[in-house]
């Protein structure tokens, strides 16, 4: 599926920490141009859609391309959409997610990696090795 879909442009503006008269601003554009592409009301050029992408540091294609949304295979998977990393190494995950799993503040998650396919994963834990985390994050604290 590779239609196009501007429904993240608020959440990219707001994840850099810009309000709509900053970008609009760095955009050469007005205030309520901004609202309205965040609204759904209208999209922005190719040249605007150039510097978005340019300001938030991301490709054309992930600016606007639908696979960011949550999906649901029908058969117990589903792709929750693009977090980023913020400068403390956290991920938020997306709320779906953390309702789907049933994921709660203090949960533990255990991080799987793989380097020779450039993978992570994460599991999240209960039992025994749920107490086990919150131990050792108790010692660290």
């Amino acid at each position: 599926m590779s239609r196009v879909d501007f429904s993240r442009l608020k959440r990219f503006r707001t994840q850099s920490g810009m309000t709509q008269e900053e970008l609009a601003e760095k955009l050469g554009v007005s205030r309520q141009a901004v609202a309205k592409w965040e609204r759904g009301e209208s999209v922005p050029d190719i040249d605007c859609c150039m510097k978005l992408a340019e300001i938030y540091g991301v490709t054309v294609d992930i600016l606007v391309r639908s696979f960011g949304k949550q999906e649901h295979t029908g058969d117990g998977k589903h792709i929750f959409g693009l977090s980023r990393v913020n400068s403390k190494g956290q991920v938020t995950l997306p709320a779906s997610c953390r309702k789907v799993f049933d994921i709660k503040p203090g949960d533990t998650i255990l991080v799987l990696g793989d380097e020779n396919k450039g993978g992570i994963a994460m599991v999240k834990v209960g039992g025994f090795m749920d107490d086990l985390g919150k131990l050792i994050h108790k010692d660290k604290g």
